[in-house]
């Protein structure tokens, strides 16, 4: 099998209440990525704010913008510059009163590939996501760009397999998931361990179940209240189709990863653990209900 390398950029940030700073060190990172050969750099979710979602406010609406708008304007006129792939992720205005949780793909000509709408949204303490976004209406997509077929999903879709299989089945060489996430710094003691082992595990099953590559942003630092808030614990990484990492970021620093992967493995991968043959696709019908109940 002909190897297809191509090189996967990871920007891991930290992140400040100044929209001009975060698109900068935004922009710093990805260049970065780019001089040390990335052809497809991914952000962290919502990249251009501190993760504003650990209260219900709603001046914070204010940070929205529509998509396309200014920042695929100005982040397409660096992919072009470039020659890169961008997956950045927003805070969506679709209409008044109308917002999403959105990540914007941008071609290595600078075009505009498309978007995609977080699906699932979730309300936990200082994650109450339900209070700013509507759930997606695009359904799971793929990206066809220069550099390969890209499946983006965002946080909180980690935890869910629906979503890697069925943006797998349109098509996908690689999942990525921009994300936001971290310690409740009173839980982390007795929890954080196995929290972050859970986060970490369901991604890389989904590569193993989907025969694909999977790259998973998070930001890093501390955020919120000071006695209490999220301790984002960055340590964004990349999995090949085997659950294997393949490069890992810190926990507490901003970090850019570069990593060559093999397009070219993923069907050998696929031909000897044949799971998306071996489907029953007869048999799963049930599964679009909430619960089987009978």
């Amino acid at each position: 099998m002909a190897a297809q390398q191509v090189h996967l950029g990871v920007v891991q940030l930290q992140l400040t209440a100044e929209a001009a700073e975060n698109d900068r060190r935004a922009e710093a990172g990805i260049r970065e990525a780019a001089a040390r050969g990335a052809q497809i750099i991914c952000l962290p979710e919502l990249f251009r704010s501190l993760y504003f979602c650990q209260r219900e406010d709603h001046d914070h609406f204010q940070l929205a913008e529509r998509i396309p708008g200014p920042s695929t304007e100005r982040f397409g006129q660096l992919a072009r510059e470039l020659g890169v792939v961008l997956i950045i992720s927003l805070f969506e205005k679709r209409a008044e009163g109308l917002y999403h949780n959105t990540a914007a793909v941008l071609d290595a000509d600078g075009s505009y590939l498309g978007k995609y709408r977080k699906m699932h949204i979730p309300d936990d303490p200082l994650f109450y996501e339900k209070f700013y976004f509507t759930p997606g209406d695009l359904g799971f997509k793929v990206f066809p760009s220069r550099f390969g077929r890209l499946g983006v999903l965002i946080c909180w879709d980690q935890w869910y397999p629906e979503g890697a299989r069925l943006t797998a089945l349109r098509g996908a060489d690689i999942l990525f998931y921009p994300t936001a996430i971290g310690w409740h710094p009173s839980e982390k003691a007795a929890h954080g361990e196995a929290q972050h082992q859970s986060w970490e595990l369901i991604q890389r099953s989904h590569g193993v179940a989907n025969g694909c590559y999977v790259v998973s942003v998070n930001r890093t630092g501390h955020e919120g209240d000071p006695e209490g808030g999220i301790e984002f614990w960055g340590q964004s990484f990349v999995s090949d189709p085997q659950g294997t990492i393949l490069a890992l970021a810190p926990v507490d620093t901003p970090a850019v990863l570069v990593v060559p992967v093999d397009l070219g493995k993923l069907d050998v991968q696929r031909t000897h653990w044949p799971f998306l043959r071996d489907r029953r696709i007869d048999a799963y019908a049930d599964i679009t209900r909430r619960f089987i109940d009978e």
